[in-house]
């Protein structure tokens, strides 16, 4: 049995793009059935938060591989949004 609160404590990667896409951070239930039908990983942070976040991602159950110890793998082809790195020195620009 896995629980909401063992669900949010996996990293959720991508088997096809081996990107960490991020977190789970809430589960979307189908009224009808009873039944999970989506992963919700809330993007990632704007400046610290402070701007909002990047979007959701939603990934859907059929997409789910195996739920490890560790990791959630799905054959997802999700990338996360990053912010772009830049850098502070202008020659490395």
């Amino acid at each position: 049995m896995v629980t909401m609160y063992d669900l949010c404590q996996k990293d959720v990667i991508s088997i096809t793009t081996g990107a960490n896409i991020g977190r789970v951070g809430d589960l979307c239930l189908s009224l009808d059935t009873a039944l999970v039908s989506q992963l919700i990983v809330y993007g990632r942070p704007k400046f610290f938060g402070l701007l909002g976040r990047y979007e959701d991602t939603q990934i859907p159950w059929e997409d789910i591989v195996t739920i490890g110890d560790d990791v959630i793998l799905v054959k997802s082809n999700v990338t996360p949004t990053q912010p772009k790195r830049r850098s502070w020195l202008p020659w490395q620009d």
